[in-house]
Formats: C-alpha cells, structure tokens, sequence
C-alpha cells in the first residue's frame, strides 16, 4: 500500500501523523510512504530522519495526498484539504465531525473512507487513541489555566497554589474521565483546592480513593455546576460523550455569575464544547472574554508540545496504522471490531451514529457496509 503522510495546516499544528520509526516498520513490511517535506520538523523529526527510513518526501501536499492509498494525519481536514478527497481513499486520523457538517458532507460526497482516531475501542471497551491526548490536554489545560490567571492575560490575578497565609486558588474539574483524572492531578500537585464534578458516582468513589480525600467530588446536577462555577477561579471542562456533540454543562447565565477575572478552558470544545459560551479558538489567537471571564478553546491543545504530544500519540496510532496498511480498510475493519468502531465514513455512507444524531442525518452500521 501507499500511505501519504502530509503535513499538517491547521493553525500551529506541529504533530505528524507517522515517525521515521513508523515507517521503518511499513518499508519493512513492503509498503511505500510518502512524507511531505518539513511534516515533522517540529515535532523533531527532520527529512532525513525519514528518508534515512525509507520514506520518499514530497515537495507538495497535493502529491502525498493524490499518490496515497491511505492518508494518516493528526488533524481533522481543513477547508484547503477537500479538494484532495477523493473516493475510495482511506482516511487515518482524528475527525470530531459532530461539529463540522460541512466535513461531514464533503466526506460523503467524495466517498473517503473516514476512521476517526477518536472512537475506536479496544477489547475492553476504551478509547486507546483518544487516550493520550487527553492526557497530555487535560495536565495542559491546568498549566494553561494557571497562565491565564495571571493579571496580564485579564486573570483575576491568582497564583494556583497561593502562599503560606493567602488561599490557592479554586479549581472545578467538569468531567472525571481522562482529561479530569490528569487535569486533577496537576492541580493538585500546584497546590490548588480541586473540585470535581461527575455524574458516575463509582468513579468518584475510585477518584477519592485515587486522590487519598484531597479532591472534593460532586454528583453532576446543575444546581451543584451552578454552586462550584461560581466559586471557581479556573473551571476545566472535560467532559466526553464518544463522537457526537459534548452537553452543554456550563450554561450562559453560570458564566454571568462567575467572578471577574475567572479562567474556563474548555478541552471539549473539539466535540463543540461543554461550557454555552464557549467557541473554538487557535493558537494564533486562544482566548477571548464573556462577561469578564477569559475563555481559552483552542482545538489542539496538545499541538502546543508537538515532541510530546507526537510521540505520545503514535505509541498508541501506530499499530493499527499497519494493520490498516497490510490488510487493507475492509479487511482490517472486519477483523477489528474495535477499529470498525473508528469507521465514521464509507463509501457515502455516514456510519456512526453519534455524529447522525447531532447532525441529524441518516446512518448505516459500520457492519452493514464493511461486510
């Protein structure tokens, strides 16, 4: 097979989708791979180390993307990118379409056979390739969030964890999966009162004890959202329903009630975010104010430390990026319940059901099309 590795254009996207040591791996196994030149230059990876892999670069996107059997990116497509889909091209990488119609669309239109990195399962029923960026997002979002207190970024002034004689600052963690977890333990760690908030009332019986009592938990109701919002200084939202648009947990008029110079960063905001006010930012431009609150939504978090967030991620991508490869999309999908779980797009189809419902289209199980 061919897999087309591009570079990624997203505003201060620094990830790539496979490492020289990746593909090592796909050259030994009788694939050929096309890198677009200077794709992993800032994660660390230059040309060479490709080439000394047995990649071929490119000097364009248009021929990684026209040559290729299947592409592998970090990234959802951008606008620039649809005029490379084409039908029957197979399509690695993460989609969050809940929120994108027009991507949506123009997948099924050209027919791309789209597997999301994000809702592919394992055996025991997790998301493996959602996982690491949801660590490296939710330990940021607290870094981030500390930064944004900072009275020169309109904070209200607040260090994290205070100082002998003067209070730390008050976190509310929305969401007590992976992003929470890790969002938590940073606080923690900086010496910040943590609540966090969760409708799974085993999972914030496991979070105690995993946290020794120093972390506050409550039963996810708006009336206790409303109550710890309010005495937030920094509010993570983190909350995660896999594939479709995340609930609006944080509504307009909790945000009006929050203290001037309070923090939200909201991690959901790939799936359209959890807090009302909330809309998707860059790097370029991460943040802006609603009713005094500085709100920090940018949609790649982690491609802030691409090195990290790049290794991290193909740990985790890899092996199914060669299954892919050496069985091609219909064979692997059947054979892997759990990757048929990724498949998003086939051949016109819209096959996940989340995305159908939040934008209302019609859907095909992934069985019934794969066979």
């Amino acid at each position: 097979m061919i897999i087309g590795v591009p570079k990624e254009i997203k505003d201060n996207e620094a990830r790539v989708g496979v490492t020289p040591a990746g593909v090592k791996a796909l050259v030994e196994a009788g694939h050929d791979v096309l890198v677009e030149t200077q794709a992993g230059a800032l994660s660390g990876f230059p040309d060479e180390d490709y080439q000394n892999a047995g990649a071929e670069i490119v000097g364009d996107a248009g021929y990684a993307w026209g040559k290729a059997e299947m592409v592998v990116k970090v990234k959802e497509p951008i606008e620039q990118e649809y005029v490379y889909f084409r039908e029957g091209l197979t399509l690695f990488t993460y989609l969050h379409l809940a929120p994108l119609p027009a991507l949506t669309e123009k997948l099924l239109e050209k027919k791309v056979i789209g597997v999301a990195y994000e809702t592919v399962r394992d055996k025991r029923g997790m998301l493996p390739l959602l996982m690491p960026m949801s660590e490296v997002a939710g330990r940021m979002s607290v870094q981030v969030g500390a930064s944004y207190l900072e009275k020169e970024k309109g904070g209200r002034g607040i260090l994290l964890g205070g100082v002998p004689g003067v209070p730390p600052a008050h976190v509310t963690v929305l969401g007590g999966g992976i992003v929470g977890t890790n969002a938590a333990r940073i606080a923690l760690g900086m010496g910040a009162k943590v609540t966090l908030i969760d409708m799974n009332m085993n999972r914030l019986r496991e979070l105690d004890d995993i946290f020794n009592g120093r972390l506050y938990t409550l039963a996810s109701n708006s009336y206790n959202i409303a109550h710890a919002t309010r005495e937030a200084d920094l509010v993570i939202g983190g909350v995660l329903i896999p594939g479709a648009t995340a609930p609006k947990l944080v509504t307009a008029g909790m945000v009006k009630q929050m203290k001037p110079g309070a923090v939200i960063v909201d991690v959901a905001i790939d799936q359209g975010g959890c807090v009302e006010t909330a809309r998707p930012t860059s790097h370029s431009n991460p943040s802006y104010v609603v009713d005094g609150v500085v709100h920090y939504c940018v949609t790649n978090m982690p491609g802030a430390v691409p090195h990290t967030s790049t290794l991290a991620l193909t740990n985790s991508t890899f092996p199914y990026v060669l299954r892919l490869a050496n069985l091609g999309a219909r064979e692997a999908l059947r054979q892997d319940a759990g990757l048929a779980e990724g498949l998003n797009t086939w051949m016109g189809k819209l096959t996940y059901r989340g995305v159908a419902e939040s934008q209302g289209r019609e859907w095909t199980a992934a069985a019934d099309v794969i066979g």
